[in-house]
């Protein structure tokens, strides 16, 4: 579980930074796309958790 918590952002991020590389974007320009993608994670990893401790 924890390696999907971690990958999904991880995954994400990557393809983010590979869409800006792509378009000539700098990271400057994209830092709110990182952002939306860490808030969205941390949505996904607060429900994952959740579901693991209401199903045990």
């Amino acid at each position: 579980m924890i390696k999907i918590i971690v990958l999904i952002p991880l995954f994400l991020s990557l393809l983010w930074f590979g869409y800006l590389q792509a378009n000539k974007y700098t990271l400057e320009q994209g830092k709110q796309g990182f952002l939306y993608i860490f808030v969205l994670s941390g949505i996904i990893a607060a429900f994952y958790t959740f579901m693991m401790f209401v199903t045990n």
